[in-house]
């Protein structure tokens, strides 16, 4: 899964989803939180709900410098999209609306995001 702005995801009840990106911003206008927030519709055709990932800035900071990568929004709307994903076929955490990530989160999507990258080369 290396589109993140469209994506299935099957939750545990076996129940397909359909994930679409809808935008990502900057926290510090909307929620005064220094995050970047990025947000999604799922849809399983019946049922339709808003997810918004919340990615730390300082820890978005740390993961990029330490992996020697720009931090840019293809990127993080990229690891959004992947720990939508596990969260959704895992069902951790599938009633909130907001979900933060925190740096470990961050570096778990970032491997399965290189690993799709290897996958697909």
């Amino acid at each position: 899964m290396l589109d993140f702005r469209e994506f299935e995801a099957t939750d545990p009840f076996g129940r397909p989803w359909n994930v679409r990106y809808v935008w990502h911003q900057t926290a510090i206008s909307i929620r005064h939180a220094d995050t970047i927030d990025v947000k999604f519709v799922a849809t399983d055709g019946d049922t339709t709900e808003e997810k918004v990932i919340a990615l730390p800035h300082p820890a978005l900071k740390t993961l990029a410098s330490k992996l020697g990568r720009a931090l840019n929004d293809a990127w993080v709307n990229k690891l959004a999209a992947f720990h939508l994903k596990s969260l959704m076929e895992t069902g951790e955490d599938l009633e909130k609306a907001l979900v933060t990530m925190n740096s470990a989160d961050m570096e778990k999507a970032n491997q399965a995001l290189e690993a799709a990258r290897s996958a697909a080369a």
